[in-house]
């Protein structure tokens, strides 16, 4: 995944959306991987040491990947739902 800013004090609604739905995207790219990596050690194609060591390291994406996720959702709160509750 590409570099990731949290500060979104200068973006609009719009391109927190695009950010949320390339977090997406990247999230689907997890799940395969998650699914190749099993599938890998399922067939004995990698050792188990390697499937620990690359299983962390996808395991470190997810996080990763749930944290911009919440982030984001945060973001588009605060642009859409707070207005209008503030507002009435």
């Amino acid at each position: 995944m590409q570099p990731w800013s949290e500060d979104f004090s200068e973006c609009g609604l719009e391109e927190i959306i695009e950010s949320q739905m390339e977090n997406r995207a990247w999230g689907k790219v997890l799940r395969r991987r998650t699914n190749d990596l099993v599938n890998s050690r399922l067939a004995k194609n990698i050792t188990h040491a390697d499937y620990v060591t690359d299983r962390q390291l996808v395991h470190d994406d997810a996080a990763e990947y749930q944290r911009r996720a919440a982030i984001l959702e945060t973001q588009i709160v605060r642009r859409t739902v707070l207005p209008l509750v503030l507002g009435s």
